[in-house]
């Protein structure tokens, strides 16, 4: 984990947090699960906690979440945004292991993210989720678990396609420009 906390991991809340805000009404509906879309703020999420750690990632999580619930549906449903949350730190307490700010980004460490974020799609998606719904909403439990694995199916996949796209990308930019190195 990076120890150090300052002006970038700021900025990087700042930058994340309205990156996945936006992308929140950018989805595509997967029609036979009711409220449960192919997300693409899911790859931006998990972008922000691999490479900032799992504080970036956490908060990255819960303020996108609960911000774009409330500008884009009114409303904030509470036992999804600690889940986002619960994703973030978790992908995040790698970050380190992913070397994608010293530029080594390569195929051990994309292995190692994607098992990663499947572990951390699964804890936050089929357990913490659909647990909080039933808790908190008294919702049905058969409908919950199922919108949660059709949501943590979903997240991996395009978080193992667009998120590991991006942390590739970033990892050369990165580590050319010398911006991110372990010293920063």
């Amino acid at each position: 984990m990076y120890k150090k906390f300052g002006v970038k991991e700021v900025v990087a809340i700042g930058i994340g947090t309205a990156l996945f805000i936006v992308l929140t009404n950018v989805q595509i509906p997967v029609g036979f699960i009711p409220n449960t879309a192919l997300q693409t703020r899911a790859a931006v999420l998990a972008f922000f906690s691999a490479v900032f750690g799992p504080i970036v990632g956490g908060v990255v999580g819960l303020l996108g979440h609960a911000l774009g619930d409330a500008l884009f549906y009114g409303s904030i449903w509470w036992s999804w945004v600690f889940p986002e949350a619960v994703f973030g730190v978790v992908v995040g307490l790698f970050a380190a292991k992913y070397k994608v700010r010293e530029g080594g980004f390569g195929g051990k460490e994309i292995a190692m993210f994607n098992i990663i974020q499947a572990i951390g799609n699964a804890a936050a998606w089929i357990l913490v989720a659909p647990v909080l719904d039933i808790v908190i909403y008294a919702e049905p439990a058969n409908k919950v678990f199922t919108q949660g694995a059709t949501a943590c199916v979903l997240n991996i996949v395009i978080i193992g396609i667009l998120g590991t796209l991006l942390l590739v990308a970033y990892s050369k930019v990165g580590a050319k420009s010398g911006s991110l190195s372990k010293e920063d």
